[in-house]
């Protein structure tokens, strides 16, 4: 990189089509960024500002310098941060910045734009230190004074700053927020004349929007920046628009309390009239303006639900009530703007009215009957498929909301109707008439008459499931139906028993028609195991049978491995060996003890499978939830497929470059340990080194150690006395574990993971203290039994704890008291912290019914030992 010729070449290729090409000039570039730094930064800058170089080369070096100060990866960003801040000059840094602002100014559009990300980049180390104090003053002077192109790159540059993700850098925009909407609003007024300038700052007014709550409180401000943005909802140009419908969703979200004098005067209207707008993407995003209408209200009655004085309550203005009548006809009408060759995921007009129906629907309640009923009684017998799918689909987008009583006679009036119209000549009302039986079947099942309308509903929905296109609705309401009706677990027969044998005689046919595609046969599969587990105790005849056909078929997958010769053909055969072992587990689980006779055949595919999957497969975990189930079923006769399941199961444990398999194998100790007890301690020296090792791993995230704690409880409660043999080390990563806590400032998911961490510990102990008393060597707990009631005291003074994990406290000090019947604990448990801690927890009335036994269980135990003499305190 000794010249501009050399560098110049060498970013051009950085952009090259050819992979070989690209990779050599990206490797160049790091070699060049690890020998200096500095001088790295300084060549890039350089041809960056080149007015002579190319537009593609200055680019290329924009994207150079970015990706030198910052990565997706926080890690690897917190390094390339420090790069900057301590390994380069400043006489360096100023050249960076002062040529970087410089290009701003560039007539080449593009070098403008890579600049602004540049600068960005820069910002989010520096704005949050302090340490470019003036950079947005400088924005905002270009944004007032400069030529159009210097406006357009600086008003850009200030929407990439904004919409960083970086908390720091969040935090101290706040600070300059002034400045920021200065900038931003002065190019977004109707007098700019540059429209390029006018989207680029409205657009950045959006991102910026979060940051400018000061400015919001005061009332001049806040009418400008609202006319500004209402004004340009009026643009000619449809970004514009676009940008400025955008902003209104997020000044709703985030400022929904300053709304309603803007409501009343402007938005009402302007919204309604961009939701008829025809460019579609203006339409959209004034539809999902009232869906977040819809959202904060649906929000504020929450919490309002929960707050005790009214003092306490958040203002709720009811927009969304108020303007049922003009808003939801509106949506009804962009409801039969489908478009016929739009992707399954592919966003438009008319999905985003749907969407905004059903929070209507869940906002207003009752109020969205009588408008959506009309639509639906105009339009459900069209001649034309746009409003007949429009209508039934209207009609179950409001099935989650109003008051199920209110809907129950609604829907009985309409089944018959929805019925038929599973024959429809339209595939497309076909497949909305299923996914609104679905919603029927999810949020009001109530309405469904076992004897009128189950038999021609179940074949109507069964009919479908052969259409690929409608095979998904289907068989989500085919599930739904499953649920709805399957009645106690022990019940001799529920509604669906009469349906049950066709219903699976069915779906086995769909599954192996050849033709089949995958999708198809994966809902099927899908449905096969709803239906088998919410069987009737009439029906297990029936599903033993069952269990026959689904190993043979999970058999015959096994010489097809051999036969794959594509990607496409190893995908599908996964989904179908995944698909057939879900199945299995749900016929395991409801069979449960009867399913031993099948054991054999069930490993023997199982274990095949395994030794034949290559790596990073997601077959295996599948197997393992399979095996865990026929662990649970057999109990302690699972033995006998220990010795050859037992190294796939090591495998597994010591593969933590596959989390989620070594995430299932932890599991499936647990599983494996509880059901064959005390038959399970020769395998244990080995589990107990995986899960310490997996411990004390970098690979995994702290997310595993509670799992692998709990662990530690079922193997001690398996194997009894013999787990003296670990006690020690075990007790030692305990006392390690209770240390860890979450700071005041800490995040939500550091205190959740504290929560459960203590869970984990509290389980370990539960298990270890029965061991230890079933066994009679309680004397080996004694050295622990302070270090257990330190964590305990410190689990009753802090909040930041979960019903489970009471629970588990619970647990343990009854357990302790247990262990030790003749008042040796008697001295700690007389604490009044104890007394309060179990108090509070069996007076707590949010919590079940088995929590607050245990703590009564706890305090009949504390209450025995609170009589006795010596001390297990002073001994340790």
């Amino acid at each position: 990189m000794a010249d501009n010729s050399d560098i110049n070449t060498v970013l051009s290729n950085s952009l090259a089509s050819d992979a070989a090409t690209r990779t050599g000039a990206e490797q160049q570039l790091t070699q060049a960024a690890e020998n200096n730094f500095p001088l790295y930064l300084a060549t890039l800058v350089q041809s960056l500002a080149d007015e002579s170089a190319e537009g593609t080369i200055r680019v290329a070096a924009g994207l150079a310098l970015k990706n030198a100060f910052s990565a997706r990866e926080y890690p690897r960003q917190r390094e390339l941060q420090a790069k900057w801040l301590q390994q380069t000059d400043q006489d360096t840094k100023n050249r960076v910045k002062e040529l970087a602002i410089q290009t701003l100014t560039s007539s080449n559009a593009q070098a403008g734009q890579a600049a602004a990300q540049v600068i960005a980049s820069i910002a989010s180390i520096e704005l949050p230190r302090n340490q470019w104090p003036d950079l947005l003053q400088v924005l905002v002077q270009n944004v007032s004074t400069g030529e159009p192109h210097q406006k357009q790159a600086s008003l850009t540059c200030i929407g990439y700053i904004c919409e960083s993700q970086d908390a720091e850098l969040r935090t101290a925009l706040i600070g300059h927020s002034n400045a920021i909407l200065t900038a931003v609003v002065q190019g977004a007024r109707k007098e700019e004349t540059n429209l390029e300038v006018r989207h680029s700052a409205i657009t950045a007014l959006g991102d910026s929007l979060e940051f400018v709550g000061n400015n919001f409180k005061h009332e001049g401000e806040r009418n400008y920046i609202m006319q500004v943005v209402c004004e340009a909802t009026q643009a000619d140009d449809a970004r514009i628009q676009q940008g400025a419908f955008g902003c209104l969703n997020r000044i709703m979200g985030l400022y929904y309390e300053n709304m309603r004098y803007y409501m009343e005067k402007a938005l009402f209207g302007l919204t309604i009239l961009g939701m008829k707008n025809d460019d579609e993407d203006v339409a959209k995003l004034a539809v999902e303006f009232w869906s977040t209408v819809c959202e904060e209200e649906i929000g504020i009655e929450e919490d309002n639900a929960q707050v005790d004085t009214a003092d306490q309550m958040r203002p709720f203005y009811n927009f969304a009530r108020v303007a049922t009548n003009e808003v939801v006809p509106t949506l009804l009408q962009l409801l039969t703007k489908q478009d016929e060759d739009a992707t399954d995921d592919e966003y438009n007009v008319s999905r985003a009215a749907y969407q905004c129906l059903q929070l209507y629907a869940q906002a207003v309640g009752a109020n969205i009957i009588a408008p959506v009923i009309a639509f639906v009684e105009q339009h459900l017998r069209s001649e034309d498929w746009h409003f007949r799918e429009a209508a039934v689909a209207a009609f179950g987008a409001i099935m989650e909301g109003p008051e199920e009583n209110v809907l129950v006679p609604i829907i009985r009036q309409a089944l018959p109707i929805l019925i038929t119209m599973m024959e429809d000549s339209s595939t497309f009302v076909k497949d909305s008439t299923a996914y609104a039986l679905g919603r029927i079947t999810e949020a009001c099942s109530q309405a469904i008459d076992p004897a009128t309308h189950l038999d021609p509903l179940i074949r109507s929905l069964f009919a479908g499931v052969h259409d690929s296109k409608m095979a998904a609705s289907c068989c989500w309401a085919l599930m739904n139906l499953a649920e709805r009706f399957s009645g106690e677990f022990d019940a001799a027969s529920n509604p669906l028993t009469p349906h049950f044998n066709q219903s699976v005689q069915t779906l086995l046919t769909v599954t192996s028609q050849a033709g089949a595609e995958t999708s198809v046969r994966t809902t099927s599969y899908e449905v096969l195991g709803a239906f088998v587990q919410h069987a009737a105790t009439d029906s297990f005849q029936s599903i033993a049978q069952l269990s026959d056909v689904i190993i043979k078929r999970l058999e015959e997958t096994i010489p097809m491995q051999t036969q794959v010769v594509s990607i496409e053909d190893r995908i599908a055969l996964e989904e179908m060996q995944t698909s057939l072992s879900t199945v299995l587990q749900a016929i395991i689980q409801r069979l449960e003890k009867e399913i031993s006779p099948q054991g054999d055949r069930i490993m023997h595919v199982s274990l095949q499978i395994l030794g034949m999957v290559g790596p990073k497969s997601s077959v295996p975990e599948s197997i393992f939830a399979t095996i865990s189930g026929l662990a649970n079923a057999m109990e302690d006769e699972f033995v006998k497929y220990m010795d050859a399941f037992a190294p796939f199961l090591y495998n597994a444990l010591a593969n933590q470059e596959e989390p989620a398999l070594c995430s299932m194998a932890i599991g499936l100790v647990s599983d494996i340990t509880r059901s064959m007890g005390e038959r399970s301690q020769p395998y244990c020296d080995s589990f107990m080194n995986y899960l310490l090792n997996n411990l004390r791993s970098q690979t995994l995230s702290n997310q595993f150690k509670p799992a692998i704690l709990q662990c530690f409880g079922d193997i001690a409660n398996a194997i009894g006395g013999h787990f003296e043999t670990y006690l020690s080390v075990v007790a030692q990563v305990l006392q390690q574990a209770a240390t860890v806590t979450a700071a005041p400032d800490g995040s939500y998911e550091l205190y959740d993971y504290v929560i459960s961490l203590r869970e984990g510990i509290m389980d370990a102990w539960g298990g270890i203290i029965g061991a230890m008393k079933m066994s009679n060597k309680t004397p080996a707990l004694q050295p622990y039994v302070q270090s257990v009631f330190q964590l305990l005291n410190i689990i009753s003074q802090d909040m930041n704890r979960s019903e489970s994990l009471m629970r588990s406290c619970m647990g343990v000090i009854g357990d302790l008291a247990d262990a030790y019947p003749n008042g040796e604990l008697a001295e700690v448990f007389r604490q009044d912290w104890v007394t309060a801690m179990i108090k509070e927890t069996k007076t707590n009335r949010d919590f079940q019914s088995r929590t607050l036994e245990t703590a009564r269980w706890a305090r009949e135990q504390v209450k025995r030992q609170v009589g006795g003499s010596t001390s297990v305190m002073q001994q340790t």
